[in-house]
């Protein structure tokens, strides 16, 4: 049975909303207009994009706004995409350099129709990108790439400082919510680029409400560390519309709170959790904290 929204979630949804009318919101938006770029903050209808807006965030959506897979959480369209536009590289760049943007993530709409999964665009991306803001750290949102070690292995050449790529909920759900996804495929992917670039932060991230239990959160957040993920995020799904996945479960805030502290507890370097925490939420202040903490723990290792 789909469980009522609560009234308090409401008012923070709400206020996110009321954030998308003011100058530098509508102006943000405008620029991404002008320049044909997609945002995975408008794409998936990001509760938080009125925030991140007026923050100055935007998480760039590349490859399109057209999804090849059908899962049943997601807003993004699912249609046949389009082959990749040789111009949002430098539009991309662009965006970034007139943003004054520092930190920069990247995402893409699954493309199994692409040879490489998109693996050579997002690289393209991110060398135009530092081209024209050599300061900016990147951090690239991947989809599987369908188990394709060599096709992340061209996204970490590009050089990300965080590589990103969620589970999105646990295992027992995949079937039903994450078609065409692999859970162990997902966790393969997120320990090869531990293998292949252990300097590289890894990130990963899981809705709540699907109708997952706390004993397969502890779970899944556990195979997340065995595997090397340094970053968490955790937060409320939110079904884009009634054909969607349900939503089954509004946890209280205090709940995030307790993830946040056992994500810590298991070892993870930083953990963003909260009912409208998304994948991208805050990232430059997620890696900032991870990037403290393994430098605490190099010191350590060194008086010892």
């Amino acid at each position: 049975m789909t469980a009522q929204i609560p009234n308090w979630l409401k008012e923070m949804v709400g206020r996110n909303k009321a954030a998308l009318r003011t100058d530098r919101a509508v102006n943000a938006q405008r620029g991404l207009d002008n320049r044909a770029l997609h945002t995975v903050c408008v794409e998936a209808r990001c509760p938080n994009r009125g925030e991140c807006f007026n923050c100055g965030d935007a998480t760039f959506m590349i490859l399109g706004g057209i999804c090849t897979r059908g899962c049943k959480f997601c807003a993004v369209t699912k249609q046949k995409p389009l082959p990749p536009d040789d111009n949002e590289p430098l539009q991309t760049a662009r965006a970034v350099q007139e943003w004054g943007i520092r930190y920069a993530v990247l995402t893409s709409p699954t493309r199994d129709d692409l040879p490489d999964g998109g693996a050579g665009h997002f690289a393209r991306v991110m060398q135009a990108i530092r081209s024209l803001n050599p300061q900016t750290l990147l951090e690239p949102l991947v989809p599987d790439f369908r188990g394709r070690k060599e096709d992340l292995e061209t996204v970490l050449a590009a050089g990300p400082a965080v590589l990103a790529h969620n589970i999105e909920t646990v295992p027992q759900l995949y079937a039903g919510v994450r078609v065409g996804a692999d859970y162990r495929r997902s966790l393969d992917l997120l320990a090869h680029s531990k293998k292949v670039a252990a300097e590289v932060f890894t990130k990963s991230g899981i809705m709540l409400g699907l109708g997952e239990t706390r004993e397969q959160i502890k779970s899944t957040l556990k195979d997340l560390r065995s595997v090397g993920v340094d970053l968490l995020t955790v937060g409320q799904y939110l079904a884009p519309s009634k054909l969607h996945h349900p939503v089954l479960r509004y946890p209280e805030p205090d709940e995030y709170e307790m993830w946040k502290d056992y994500a810590l507890s298991i070892g993870f370097s930083g953990a963003a959790c909260g009912p409208l925490v998304r994948s991208s939420y805050r990232a430059g202040a997620l890696y900032r904290q991870a990037r403290l903490e393994r430098r605490i723990a190099k010191n350590i290792g060194k008086q010892v």
